[in-house]
């Protein structure tokens, strides 16, 4: 029978967390009560909040008695997350289930954030209906609003709590019994935006026939935090990273970062790497009125009705080669660095309305001159979206990763 794991505050929302954890029982999942409150006394949770505390070498009643509550809120946030990632180790958590207010969210949200992508895992929460990426992160978090706070059982809480305690037990049951159809496969990881589709289209179908799955990330930050994760977790065997846009985005100030980590995980972990400047000329933004006043001359192109894209100058361009020279040098695996000279995406060919060779040629040369020597760069005439531009780092990866079959397992879980 698989085991629902919940977690919750049951000094404040003790009458909340009972009568979801009744619903999942009767639903036919067993139950395991984390109860992280700071103040929290329960008897009737099955890791107390002092085993909480105390799994991080804290006291809980020291905790309790501080009169700063920050510390607290941090520390049952770390004993949160080692008592859930020591449970599903320990094979005691088939699927989590979280009820909280802001407070309760931001201590449950990072312990499910740690377990593998895969496990079900559902936060019922105040704070669901705003922006959630503070609590779901790269990670499959499913948050459900609580429309009312959550302060006792009222006609609709109880409904709301009854959807919630249904939805886990569904999903822990199906997450038990799931075989996957598909065939086990080396996963590679693409990069793409909008204006290098045909690179990465192209790459994948040659991959795909010899034998690989290709995940494509789309380049809007979120997609890079996603792919950096799945490769530090081991689940990505090769990455094909066409499109490095959101470097340009954090150079320059853009809105599709992805953060200071992105390029980082492939490097660290030694994972072969085929990297190119796909969209890498593009500074992205909302609408136009968003766009800052000190770009507001720059060549912009409305990409739909949110999104502007601005074309980076030769100085940001210099600045963004040597930042991308710097990561890639952090590399202790396999790497090639593919150039092509011929247009990063489909609006800097020649005639198109980010074509400018000067800022093209300082990228280039700025990457050129800060990359190691025994880094391998291979410069094309082509464009990024030239099938054979596409082909040529789809054929290098693969020599790659037949020289290099032993990748780490997939972090996903095993069913």
């Amino acid at each position: 029978m698989p085991v629902v794991v919940l977690v919750g505050t049951l000094d404040t929302k003790g009458e909340e967390l009972r009568f979801v954890r009744d619903r999942v029982r009767e639903a036919g999942c067993e139950t395991l009560v984390v109860d992280c409150g700071i103040r929290s006394e329960a008897t009737d949770a099955d890791v107390s909040a002092d085993e909480v505390a105390a799994a991080v070498g804290e006291e809980r009643s020291t905790l309790a008695a501080s009169t700063d509550r920050g510390p607290a809120v941090m520390a049952m946030t770390r004993g949160t997350t080692e008592i859930v990632k020591r449970l599903h180790t320990e094979g005691r958590l088939d699927a989590i289930l979280g009820v909280g207010g802001s407070g309760g969210t931001s201590i449950i949200a990072p312990a499910m954030r740690a377990l593998p992508v895969g496990v079900p895992k559902l936060l019922v929460s105040t704070m669901a209906s705003g922006d959630t990426s503070p609590y779901v992160g790269t990670s499959d978090v499913a948050m459900l609003h609580s429309v009312v706070d959550i302060v006792g059982l009222n006609q609709l809480s109880e409904r709301i709590l009854a959807n919630a305690a249904g939805g886990i037990a569904g999903m822990a049951q199906a997450a038990a019994g799931f075989r996957s159809a598909l065939p086990s496969r080396p996963v590679v990881a693409a990069t793409m935006y909008g204006v290098t589709t045909s690179c990465v289209q192209t790459a994948r179908a040659w991959l795909e026939d010899r034998g690989y799955e290709v995940l494509v990330f789309h380049a809007t930050g979120s997609g890079g935090r996603a792919m950096e994760q799945l490769v530090r977790s081991g689940f990505i065997s090769g990455v094909l990273d066409v499109t490095t846009s959101e470097l340009t985005d954090e150079v320059v100030g853009g809105t599709f970062t992805a953060g200071p980590e992105r390029l980082d995980a492939a490097a660290v972990a030694g994972t072969p790497q085929v990297v190119s400047l796909g969209a890498a000329e593009i500074a992205t933004f909302g609408p136009p009125e968003t766009v800052p006043p000190a770009f507001s001359e720059r060549p912009l192109y409305r990409h739909n009705e949110a999104i502007t894209l601005m074309r980076i100058s030769a100085e940001e361009s210099a600045r963004l080669g040597r930042y991308i020279a710097t990561k890639l040098n952090a590399a202790t695996g396999p790497l090639s660095v593919f150039i092509p000279a011929g247009g990063l995406s489909s609006l800097s060919v020649p005639g198109a309305v980010f074509a400018d060779e000067a800022a093209d040629a300082a990228l280039f040369e700025a990457l050129k001159d800060g990359l190691r020597q025994d880094i391998e760069v291979i410069e094309q005439p082509a464009d990024v979206n030239d099938p054979a531009f596409a082909l040529a780092m789809a054929e290098r990866l693969h020599t790659y990763l037949e020289r290099h079959p032993d990748r780490p397992e997939s972090n996903l879980p095993k069913c």
